[in-house]
């Protein structure tokens, strides 16, 4: 079930509001924007997210009063599965939502009326990291030890892909990569770290915890081609919507003004990356803070290989385009 934005802004944010009744204000700069464009900014924007360093800056212009600054009235709702924020985006719970190219072109092609409306993580390989692991005895030194070999990996996700991808720019032919389907990440790990799995492609958090336990990092994709990103997207009815657009527009602002911040002193920002990411205690103080992009729309280089192995392997019924101008996708 999703978890709603915490009490201290929820009462930052009512008070804001009472002292605006009691002192006559009446918002001019909110009210101006109404009546001249019919765009109401100030209703509530709900963003769905799991608990990830991707949606940082969000959570950083929360603790800097950003979306209040900005006449913006935000609700960042943690869901606790990816499937739970697929069905928080499908039923309309949420405006916008943090998740991957694979998630949201399935939920198109399911039905859902999505798009992507800018990269969160992955305008370069250098940010974010998703990688393929052994467990301290384990016998696996590369990839080229893993053909054949079960790897703990959950189906239809990112992490296939990109696990994937380090195979297969290692030489290794698709019949010869092996899953060992581990849906639950906490259990992949386990598994990994207890030998009951050669190897298993794991998130970056995860592939941290595992170097401070003695694993062995196989391969990761933060150098060469760039194979991951997380993404913003919206309903396309929300996205549609006048007040939607301009309050995406708004919030990307935001999100570049928050980016600037982290990236310029990322120290700073530790403590909100801990409570809100997950971190475990053994890796909180020492986790790389990643750099985060400005806004942009995700590129069909990003997208189209992606659409392409979901098609492979059966992900997709029907082929999917990339239109990249508007991060709309369309039936071929």
């Amino acid at each position: 079930m999703a978890k709603h934005v915490n009490r201290r802004t929820f009462l930052y944010l009512a008070s804001v509001a009472c002292l605006a009744a009691l002192s006559g204000c009446s918002q001019n700069d909110a009210s101006d924007t109404t009546a001249q464009t019919g765009a109401d900014l100030s209703r509530q924007i709900s963003v769905g997210t799991l608990a990830t360093e991707d949606i940082l800056p969000f959570w950083v212009a929360e603790s800097e009063d950003l979306f209040a600054q900005n006449g913006l009235n935000v609700s960042i709702v943690p869901f606790q599965s990816a499937t739970e924020l697929i069905a928080g985006v499908s039923s309309g719970e949420v405006d916008i939502a943090m998740t991957d190219i694979m998630v949201t072109a399935g939920m198109f092609a399911g039905g859902v009326d999505v798009k992507m409306i800018w990269v969160t993580l992955g305008t370069d390989a250098s940010q974010g990291r998703f990688g393929i692991m052994a467990g301290p005895q384990s016998e696996v030194q590369e990839l080229k030890d893993l053909a054949g070999v079960p790897i703990g990996v959950g189906s239809n996700t990112i992490l296939e892909y990109v696990m994937d991808k380090l195979m297969e720019a290692a030489g290794i032919p698709a019949n010869e990569i092996i899953v060992e389907e581990l849906q639950k990440l906490p259990v992949r790990y386990q598994a990994m770290l207890s030998g009951d799995v050669a190897a298993a492609a794991l998130p970056g958090t995860l592939l941290a915890l595992g170097e401070a336990n003695g694993c062995k990092l196989i391969a990761d994709d933060t150098t060469g081609d760039n194979i991951s990103q997380s993404v913003m997207i919206a309903r396309n009815k929300y996205a549609q919507d006048e007040t939607g657009q301009k309050q995406i527009a708004a919030l990307q602002e935001i999100w570049d003004r928050a980016a600037d911040l982290i990236n310029t002193e990322p120290e700073k920002y530790r403590a909100v990356l801990i409570e809100h990411a997950n971190l475990p205690q053994e890796i909180a103080e020492t986790y790389p803070i990643s750099t985060y992009p400005k806004a942009q729309l995700p590129t069909s280089v990003m997208v189209d290989p992606v659409l392409a192995w979901m098609e492979q392997k059966g992900y997709l019924a029907k082929p999917l385009e990339y239109h990249e101008s508007d991060g709309t996708f369309s039936a071929k």
